[in-house]
């Protein structure tokens, strides 16, 4: 028997080498061994079946056993690390099947889990055996039945580089190939899980409920890997953010103050620098081209009944960058990988949902098989995706239960709900004083809700990582449309997220530096302006009422047209309602109560305004100023 230490010893605090998480393993020249594992562990009770992706020196048609360890002891000098461990056979852990890939280094095999332990694998050729740990944990009370994100909640969208460095002594590793340099506006600055950690008191007193964090996982690139979206390793936290464990205790943390928490996936493409790109599974595990052949992002290709299969198949396969492979989800094998490493994550950290980058541009079908299988193992969970495409039908073809005219159904429970963004967006950044134009465009975005199969899973936001602060767009930067703009976004139907530093009404640091100059550090304490104290309280004035509100996060919405660069709008259940008024123009405007008697005739015209704190009459004689809104609660007559 061959007296090899594995590369990396798969268990939960059992990672027998650091550096393999973060290099791509090297098969040359190498004694034959188990190099990785994944997933990394697994529990009891779980809906998802188990398949073991072995990576090692030729695996191929390796016979596979199982032992169940009852006694560790230290191995002496002589002995390999198993032969310090005493085992027995085992019907906890089972081995349904196998099979093998394309590539001689792996070996997929089936297993069925029937109780915790820790457990030796064998992988046996001839004289050649190879041994590898594995543990099976008991799955928390009530893991199933978790509860998610919801349009009760607040999403706080922080880039995580670019947010809180909280420990300086992890920007730059050795096992990683950019080290971090603040001068390089493109590069790492140091922002980390404990860094948010550190924040979490802020995120609530904000107002926010739960947390989204972009990319947390190993994205190793040479330059630009701050933004994590080129994962090189789908199971380690990027030792720049800080560790797996460490992760998971800022998830606890969170949960302690009332915070849920959101892990940000990719499932279209990977990186360049993933360990598995040196040797492929199957040549098919990623799309190829002669060379490079980069996406058409033609989404509609999905649900146009004029589209082409060449334009299709190039919005599928072809590539998002030239450093980011697509993934092929058409593999099989590749599908089952992704399903149980999402499961993974959130069993392991206990997280309360996911976001997807690039929704679209995944192979629609399997993706759809890819939330089922979420959603089957966690059946409250909410999933959201972003769809970054207008208009309103093309983004709702994409939610669970659409009524799509060709039986489509995605299973992703919520959406971006890019639509409304763009006219929020476009309502402000100019005096609106044309037809069409200021908050009608609002009134025209919300009027396509019927579109969609839930209007409470839209993703509401109005500016996020990868685009120009709200603040950048509105005209003459004023902190009054702004203003509007949260206001709307608080209160309208959906999940309202807010992008990390527009609390404070933040603009970009170089808006001809695109995405880098936008994703700017939160201001220190003894940084902030009288200006940015004023927009963090009236932010806070608003989310911390919508937190405690039934009509804001659940009620039905009736809403009225104007033509003179207002909005009014009522968020109502059968107890009470909320009224909204936002005055865009330049000028004030009186409110035409009269209007909204079909609904104001249910309950009291007087309540106070969360905004300013005074009491106001809804009434023909109530004026509200120039660029300004007015939030009313009101009760049931």
């Amino acid at each position: 028997m061959r007296k090899t230490i594995l590369a990396a010893i798969v268990a939960l605090g059992l990672i027998g080498c650091q550096k393999a998480q973060v290099k791509v393993p090297t098969l040359e020249n190498a004694e034959p061994a188990v190099v990785r594992a994944e997933p990394l562990s697994w529990w009891t009770d779980m809906q998802t079946p188990l398949t073991i992706m072995f990576y090692g020196q030729d695996l191929q048609d390796a016979q596979v056993s199982v032992e169940e360890v009852v006694e560790i002891a230290e191995p002496t000098p002589e002995q390999a690390w198993w032969e310090a461990y005493t085992t027995r056979p085992t019907t906890g852990l089972r081995v349904k099947g196998q099979h093998n890939a394309e590539s001689k280094n792996y070996l997929f095999v089936d297993v069925d889990v029937k109780k915790a332990g820790t457990y030796i694998f064998t992988l046996s050729q001839g004289d050649k055996c190879d041994k590898c740990l594995y543990t099976i944990d008991t799955r928390r009370a009530g893991s199933r039945e978790r509860q998610s994100f919801t349009s009760a909640d607040v999403i706080y969208l922080i880039m995580s580089d670019r947010f809180v460095d909280g420990d300086e002594s992890n920007n730059s590793t050795d096992n990683t190939l950019e080290k971090g340099d603040k001068n390089n506006m493109d590069g790492r600055w140091g922002g980390d899980i404990q860094g948010i950690i550190n924040s979490l008191d802020h995120i609530s007193e904000l107002g926010a409920t739960a947390i989204w964090p972009t990319p947390l996982l190993l994205d190793n690139e040479p330059s630009w890997s701050y933004h994590g979206y080129a994962c090189a390793d789908y199971y380690h936290i990027d030792p720049r953010f800080g560790t797996n464990e460490l992760y998971k205790q800022m998830v606890a943390a969170a949960h302690n103050k009332g915070l849920k928490f959101i892990m940000d996936i990719v499932t279209n493409h990977a990186g360049l620098a993933h360990w598995w790109i040196a040797d492929l599974p199957y040549s098919d595990w990623i799309h190829q081209y002669p060379q490079f052949t980069q996406t058409n992002n033609a989404f509609t290709t999905n649900h146009d009944p004029n589209a082409s299969q060449y334009d299709l198949k190039l919005n599928e396969s072809g590539w998002f960058d030239t450093h980011m492979p697509d993934m092929n989800l058409d593999n099989a094998d590749l599908l089952q990988y992704f399903k149980q490493f999402a499961i993974w994550w959130i069993e392991y950290a206990d997280l309360d949902g996911l976001r997807v980058d690039t929704y679209p541009y995944n192979e629609k079908h399997p993706m759809s098989e890819w939330c089922k299988a979420i959603r089957r193992e966690y059946p409250n969970i909410n999933i959201v995706g972003e769809c970054w495409t207008r208009p309103a039908s093309n983004v709702a073809y994409w939610q669970a239960d659409a009524p799509n005219q060709d039986g489509f159904n995605s299973n992703l429970p919520s959406v971006m709900d890019f639509p409304t963004e763009e006219a929020i967006r476009q309502a402000l950044e100019n005096d609106g004083n044309f037809w069409g134009g200021g908050l009608t465009r609002v009134y025209d975005a919300v009027a396509q809700d019927f579109l969609y199969a839930d209007v409470n899973r839209l993703l509401l936001f109005v500016g996020n990582h990868d685009m120009d602060r709200i603040a950048d767009v509105v005209k003459d930067k004023d902190p009054r449309r702004v203003k509007i703009a949260t206001t709307l976004m608080a209160t309208m139907r959906g999940i309202p997220q807010i992008f990390a530093g527009d609390e404070y009404g933040m603009i970009s640091a170089d808006m001809n530096r695109g995405h880098s100059g936008l994703r700017q550090p939160l201001p220190l304490p003894e940084q902030l302006t009288e200006e940015q104290k004023d927009m963090f309280d009236f932010q806070s004035r608003l989310f911390q009422f919508r937190k405690t509100e039934p009509a804001l996060q659940y009620g039905k919405t009736m809403h009225f047209m104007s033509r003179d660069n207002t909005y009014a709008f009522f968020r109502y259940t059968d107890e009470s309602a909320v009224f909204v008024f936002a005055n865009a123009a330049e000028q004030p405007r009186t409110i035409p109560a009269d209007h909204y008697n079909e609904i104001l005739q249910y309950y009291t015209t007087t309540g106070t305004d969360i905004i300013s704190g005074q009491t106001v009459e809804i009434s023909n004689n109530t004026v509200v100023p120039a660029l300004s809104s007015i939030v009313v609660k009101l009760n049931k007559k």
